[in-house]
């Protein structure tokens, strides 16, 4: 770690009293699979009689909404993709009218037409209920000040947090993202007990703070609910180590609901909890549809939405790679492993797959290194395979033989851990590209020469 100051004198406490949870976090493993084949029912059967989409795809797998009498059933029906919601753009998949819509939201359709969702308000107070779930777990109490620093607009992130914030009765600062002084400037001027954004802008803040003589460790933030982007638990202890806090994951996607659909106890720390109440996950074989995964294996992570009624979503595959785990801080909702890539971020260099989480995982091992890195990816001319380069920056005050040396150690590490070989480019800090929200890891420039 880089982190070299001092904690502070008087430890960060909290005076705010105990959790109190919903009755539903309470349930029982049986109870909770008895009233998800209750909804699933409802939903299935909701999905196939509202939205002609889900019709026509039913009826062309020759499956019906009755076929479904139990949870494995749930197997026989197609998948949804975000491919679907494109091609009924705008409104296609609501299954409400237009006067039930509360709200509307976006991705941002940067690789084509945006996925369009809506919610009607019941589907707005669930999700609110839920998010207040996911920051209650990472230590967030009543009367406690959250610094939301994710984007607001179309994206769920902002909104969908705040509204979970003031569900849960604390008080919410609407940031939203970038104006990294602007960031700085309140978390020392209001001092909020907590702060939402993602991993790597959290990172940016911290860099930003210690660049202007501020150390991140004396700020009054002892929790941070980081979601939006896959990262790793070696990022955690970077970030953990920054601001002497507790970080924890919170999971979702706009398909499904919106940040919430999963969140992580502070307490343990071991993988979101998926709230069952209102989703039914599985995990697929992403190469191999027709296969289900059991419990404790590697695979795609699909969901089915239980509860929603503008827009119902049907074994939605989120292409995010994880494994569902037991319960533990609560028992009757399973897990999340952490997501250790995402489909459409997996690059195969020759033969071997790979993924950016895996890259800043072996880079945090090595002390010189800082979690600020690339993957670029190009086909010289002429040549049929692909090459790698990792530019990277190193800690702050190593020497140009401690970089070189770590460069070398970084290459090494990926080929006996990847299998693959690539080149290092240790650059100089401050050198990359600071997140501003999600940051963007792969730039891939094989249709341009080398």
């Amino acid at each position: 770690m880089t982190q070299t100051a001092s904690a502070p004198e008087t430890p960060k406490t909290s005076a705010f009293g105990p959790a109190v949870l919903d009755a539903e976090e309470t349930m029982s493993r049986d109870e909770i699979e008895a009233l998800q084949l209750t909804r699933l029912k409802e939903t299935v059967k909701y999905a196939y009689e509202r939205v002609p989409h889900y019709t026509r795809k039913f009826d062309e797998a020759g499956v019906r909404p009755e076929d479904l009498k139990e949870l494995d059933d749930l197997a026989k029906f197609p998948y949804t993709t975000k491919e679907d919601l494109r091609e009924e753009y705008p409104f296609g998949m609501f299954a409400v009218p237009m006067n039930e819509v509360t709200r509307i939201h976006a991705s941002s359709g940067t690789t084509g037409r945006p996925t369009v969702v809506g919610y009607t308000k019941q589907d707005l107070d669930t999700w609110a209920t839920i998010v207040a779930r996911c920051f209650r777990a990472a230590g967030v109490r009543p009367g406690m000040k959250v610094h939301n620093a994710y984007g607001y607009g179309l994206f769920t992130g902002g909104l969908g947090a705040h509204s979970g914030i003031e569900k849960l009765g604390a008080t919410v600062i609407p940031m939203s993202g970038g104006q990294t002084e602007k960031q700085i400037q309140l978390i020392e001027d209001f001092a909020p007990d907590a702060i939402c954004c993602t991993p790597t802008y959290l990172l940016t803040i911290g860099d930003a703070m210690m660049h202007k003589g501020i150390d991140p460790r004396k700020t009054s933030l002892k929790y941070a609910v980081l979601g939006a982007e896959p990262w790793t638990n070696e990022m955690r202890a970077e970030l953990e180590e920054m601001f002497d806090l507790k970080a924890s994951d919170i999971y979702g996607l706009s398909e499904v609901m919106g940040p919430g659909v999963a969140g992580e106890s502070f307490e343990t720390q071991d993988g979101s909890h998926i709230w069952e109440d209102h989703f039914r996950p599985e995990i697929v074989d992403p190469f191999d549809l027709a296969k289900t995964k059991s419990d404790g294996e590697t695979g795609e992570l699909v969901f089915t939405s239980l509860t929603k009624q503008a827009l119902p979503i049907i074994r939605y595959r989120t292409k995010d790679l994880s494994t569902l785990l037991p319960g533990t801080a609560r028992p009757g909702h399973r897990r999340m492993g952490r997501i250790s890539g995402r489909t459409d971020d997996m690059i195969i260099l020759r033969g071997v797959n790979l993924f950016p989480s895996q890259i800043e995982e072996i880079a945090l091992r090595i002390p010189e290194l800082s979690p600020h890195f690339q993957l670029i990816l190009t086909r010289p001319e002429g040549r049929r395979m692909d090459d790698l380069t990792i530019k990277i920056e190193p800690r702050e005050g190593t020497t140009p033989e401690q970089r070189q040396a770590a460069g070398s150690t970084l290459r090494q590490q990926i080929k006996i851990h990847i299998g693959s070989s690539c080149t290092i480019d240790v650059v100089e800090p401050g050198s990359l590209e600071r997140s501003n929200g999600k940051l963007r890891r792969i730039y891939d420039l094989r249709d341009q020469k080398a």
